[in-house]
Order: C-alpha cells, then sequence, then structure tokens
C-alpha cells in the first residue's frame, strides 16, 4: 500500500532467550529485569511451566523463584516475552537534527574506519570557565571555553582529556587588565615557553590546543585580538 513520507523499514524480532546452568535450588537470576512472571515464559526439560505463585514459579525485577527445586540434570531456560530483539536500519534522509540527543561519546565508540556526513553543521558551544584562584577546565563539556580574569590565578590540569581532540581558550581580562595565569604543566607551549598574556583592560587572548589524552599541546594562539 502507498505510503506519505519515508516507507516504514522491514522489522525482523526476535525473542530474547536466556539458559540456565542448573542445581538442587529454587532461586535463579535472569539477565533481564520483569515487572511478574508473566512476562517470562519458562521451560524446564523443554516443557513449559505454569506461571504463578501457585503453580511452577514467580518473577520480580531479576529473580526466579520456582516452586519446587531443580535437579543439576535439568535443562532449564527462559523466553522474554515481554522483550523483543529486533534490528531495524534507517532509511537514507530519515534522521534529522531533531531526532540526535546530546550525550558523551567515548573512545571505545569511536571507530576509525568508519565516516559519517552530517546533514547540519556541528560545533561545540562555547562555556564560561568559572573563574577564581584555581581555574577547572572540562574538556567533555568545556571544549571551546572562555574565562575572564578577576585576578592572577593559576589554571588546573584539565579534565576528560581525548586523545586526538581539539580546544580553545578565550581568556579575557577583566577592567582592570594586567591579570597573570600560571599554568598547569599538561599545558605544553610552541617554544617551550608560556605566553605573556595582553595587560589590558577587558583584552582578548586566544590558544588553541590539540590534547593527547594527557598534555595539551598548542596549536596556535592570537594575542591582543581587536
Amino acid at each position: 500500500m502507498p505510503y506519505i513520507g519515508v516507507t516504514p523499514a522491514d522489522k525482523y524480532s526476535s525473542f530474547a532467550v536466556q539458559h540456565f546452568t542448573t542445581s538442587a535450588t529454587t532461586s535463579y537470576t535472569l539477565d533481564q529485569s520483569v515487572a511478574n512472571e508473566n512476562e517470562i515464559a519458562l521451560f524446564i526439560n523443554n516443557v513449559r511451566q505454569e506461571p504463578g505463585s501457585s503453580y511452577a514459579y514467580t518473577a520480580n525485577g531479576t529473580a526466579l523463584t520456582l516452586s519446587a527445586a531443580t535437579a543439576a540434570t535439568d535443562t532449564m531456560y527462559c523466553v522474554f516475552i515481554g522483550k523483543a530483539v529486533q534490528t531495524v536500519t534507517p532509511s537514507a534522509n530519515s534522521i534529522t537534527a531533531a531526532m540526535i540527543v546530546d550525550g558523551t561519546i567515548t573512545a571505545s565508540e569511536i571507530s576509525s574506519s568508519t565516516s559519517f556526513a552530517f546533514p547540519v553543521q556541528l560545533y561545540s558551544a562555547e562555556a564560561t570557565l568559572t573563574d577564581g584562584a584555581n581555574i577547572d577546565w572540562n574538556l567533555q563539556t568545556q571544549q571551546v571555553a572562555k574565562v575572564t580574569l578577576g585576578g592572577n590565578r593559576t589554571f588546573n590540569a584539565p579534565t576528560n582529556l581525548l586523545a586526538g581532540a581539539f580546544c580553545s581558550l578565550l581568556v579575557v581580562q577583566d577592567g582592570t587588565g594586567s591579570r597573570t595565569i600560571t599554568w598547569n604543566a599538561v599545558f605544553k607551549w610552541a617554544g617551550g615557553t608560556s605566553p605573556t598574556l595582553s595587560t589590558g583592560a577587558s583584552a582578548k587572548d586566544l590558544f588553541v590546543f590539540r590534547t593527547d589524552g594527557t598534555n595539551l599541546y598548542e596549536v596556535g594562539r592570537s594575542i591582543g585580538i581587536a
């Protein structure tokens, strides 16, 4: 039959199954949490058991309780009839920006053998670091950052460095100016010398880094942006 919009994808579903190692006991642990015993079909020696407290078994959460103990020679498995497993491949051009949820991608989830063409412009929103005697920088949520210095400051070692990632920091002088920064040793500077900040009131200096997961290596700087 005809459809308006994207044609629905075919869905191939199967039910999750768990096989148990049996012993002389009435208590077992389910791989999946269930609301009650009616969400699983339990088979002992290939015979389906009657669910319920007055019958063969009960289940709640991950706890499976039998009315009579099994023997080590029994075979037992259950089918999670309330949990279907399926794989659906979205059709081309069916994913929109509104369907993408913000989240964190770990290093183990990144594959260098794959690529993806994003349909929208991607960027890291600018985050404002909290000014204080010691300044923290979380690269997981503040990859593009700025801070306004209200005094002479010390930059702590940034957290959540991911090897290969680039990040940037905009340093702004307050209305007084001439504020300085003492940088943690993980900041590695071109030429081996930390920069001299602009001194004017409200002056801006921009630094770009690449991280190896431990250190931040200066890629470029723009001093006294006007």
